[in-house]
């Protein structure tokens, strides 16, 4: 009993112990000054301060300040997050260098962490297929081992006459040896300890239901854009002149000096590749220059006046109207950047007294692939999935790209959200399918997935509730983590049940022909108890010596 009350209660102990995290109280500014008030007395908008080393009292968003934010205690992350104004936030995590001033988004039964205790709650309630089958035939079981008993009692004594002591002995060693408590808890001490190991590595299953299912996966479908890609747009090239640089490892003087000066038109624009560009400029601490007689064409570009010259970026539609004849070999670097499902903006300098326009190269733009995605695409293959398979709303273009860099199977484009439930649909006719999504626009897929698994879902309420598996982190990682750790536990799942029959059918064997002593069947009974609740307990360390 206390075995399995370990196991039982091992997940919700360790996720309760998160809320010893959250400060009971928090610095409020309030009436011009500052006042310490109960968690509980705080509403959404109040704007709370935070210094170095203390814990973040809600779910919030930073107004002011940066700082490296200890996240572990929600994502698994090791290794803190470094955040500033606009960033959110979660309660429960600490608050490492720099001072912040954040303003409450959630309302304390709202956080993550009041999320996480009700989702380990109902995943506790949800039994799995197989424990639910078992809670079942035992009631039937147990009615056949009373019953059974009494017939060992009542035969021998009043048909084959044998002694009272001798009959009634040996029908009590076989109640004992027969009974399933063995088989019972070989279940709840595997899916609950899988449950509770997972948990610590922010993988948390709804319901053994759900872990159960996971075992069976035949094909994982990923999202493109924030799953399989970083889910933004960053700079990834700059051509200058007809030389292209790969702008991820060492670019060279011309190419900074071409970007700061893109980004000196941009920064006038609000266009997203335009804050893509901006974005890498302060990145690399790039000087922009300030821009002057900012013109816009929208669909097509924009130019300004930078240092006394008019600078153009656009597209090739927008340098079409000064007339100008592209070279030959500027479009052939631009179909090849554009052929890796990367989107081009065109830089020229204008004449505009002679009406003409020197081009000065390009800058490419693409949501880059994770820098573990082919990897861990890799690993799901060599772990037994029959085939994955990205979904996006992406152009074809773009998505035969990216599809290419991940190593996927095969690729679906131009979907929108029902297409993507068509999809996962047909290829249920392969196998049971997992979709793995951001949990927003992918909810639908989600929902129609044999298991649905939600990407970096801290704080986003559709991913918790659509999904049958929430990943609190954006680690890819931990997806074959999830379907090996669901594949372990019905390992020791089959293990538990094949040892308990076999055992129980010994014990009932010598029961009934070898005379088995009363003790020896206990300890035998008990003995195997003991040894499924700890053969089930070893999902709590499942991964460590695996390389999760």
């Amino acid at each position: 009993n206390v075995l399995q009350a370990f196991a039982i209660d091992r997940t919700r102990k360790a996720i309760k112990s998160l809320m010893k995290l959250r400060p009971e109280k928090a610095l409020a500014k309030r009436g011009g000054g500052t006042v310490l008030l109960p968690v509980e007395e705080l509403v959404i908008g109040d704007v709370l301060v935070v210094r170095p080393g203390e814990s973040i009292a809600l779910d919030s968003v930073i107004v002011e300040g940066s700082s490296s934010i200890d996240q572990a205690s929600i994502t698994g992350e090791s290794i803190p997050v470094a955040k500033s104004a606009g960033d959110p936030v979660f309660a429960g995590t600490i608050n490492q260098t720099g001072g912040l001033e954040v303003r409450v988004t959630k309302l304390a039964k709202d956080s993550t962490i009041e999320k996480l205790v009700r989702m380990v709650e109902e995943a506790q309630s949800e039994k799995a297929d197989t424990q639910r089958f078992l809670d079942r035939a035992e009631q039937f079981y147990a009615t056949g081992v009373i019953l059974f008993t009494l017939a060992l009692i009542i035969v021998p004594i009043f048909v084959l006459h044998e002694p009272f002591h001798a009959a009634f002995y040996r029908a009590m060693t076989v109640m004992v040896v027969a009974s399933p408590c063995a088989l019972i808890i070989s279940t709840p001490a595997s899916i609950l300890s899988a449950i509770g190991g997972a948990a610590r590595r922010g993988v948390l299953f709804k319901g053994g239901v759900h872990l159960e299912r996971a075992a069976t996966i035949k094909v994982v479908a990923f999202d493109k854009t924030g799953t399989l890609t970083e889910g933004k747009p960053l700079v990834t090239d700059v051509m200058v002149g007809d030389r292209v640089v790969d702008f991820r490892s060492a670019p060279d003087p011309a190419a900074l000096d071409l970007l700061s000066l893109v980004g000196a038109v941009e920064k006038k624009s609000e266009h997203p590749l335009a804050e893509a560009i901006v974005t890498e400029c302060r990145r690399r601490e790039l000087r922009i220059e300030e821009c002057s007689a900012f013109q816009s064409i929208s669909g097509k570009g924009a130019s300004g006046l930078v240092n006394g010259q008019r600078i153009a970026v656009g597209n090739a539609r927008f340098f079409a109207t000064y007339g100008i004849s592209i070279p030959e070999v500027f479009t052939m670097r631009l179909a090849t950047l554009q052929d890796d499902g990367k989107t081009c903006v065109i830089v020229g300098k204008i004449d505009t007294d002679a009406g003409t326009v020197n081009l000065l190269g390009a800058v490419a733009i693409a949501d880059v692939l994770r820098a573990d995605a082919a990897s861990v695409v890799s690993q799901l293959k060599s772990n037994g999935i029959e085939r994955v398979v990205m979904l996006t709303g992406d152009n074809d273009r773009v998505a035969r790209a990216v599809a290419k860099q991940a190593g996927v199977d095969e690729y679906h484009a131009d979907l929108l959200p029902e297409d993507k439930v068509r999809v996962i649909k047909e290829l249920k006719s392969i196998g049971p399918v997992a979709m793995v999504g951001d949990g927003v626009n992918d909810a639908p897929a989600l929902a129609s997935a044999t298991v649905g698994i939600a990407m970096g879902a801290a704080g986003t309420d559709v991913a918790m509730e659509t999904a049958d598996v929430v990943l609190m982190s954006d680690n890819l990682r931990n997806i074959p983590f999830a379907l090996a750790l669901s594949r372990g536990s019905r390992r020791i799942i089959y293990q538990n049940l094949g040892f308990s029959l076999t055992v129980i059918v010994i014990l009932v064997v010598g029961a009934l022909g070898l005379n088995l002593p009363l003790p020896l069947g206990v300890v035998g009974h008990e003995g195997s108890t003991v040894l499924v609740c700890l053969n089930g307990l070893r999902m709590l360390a499942f991964g460590r010596s695996k390389g999760f």
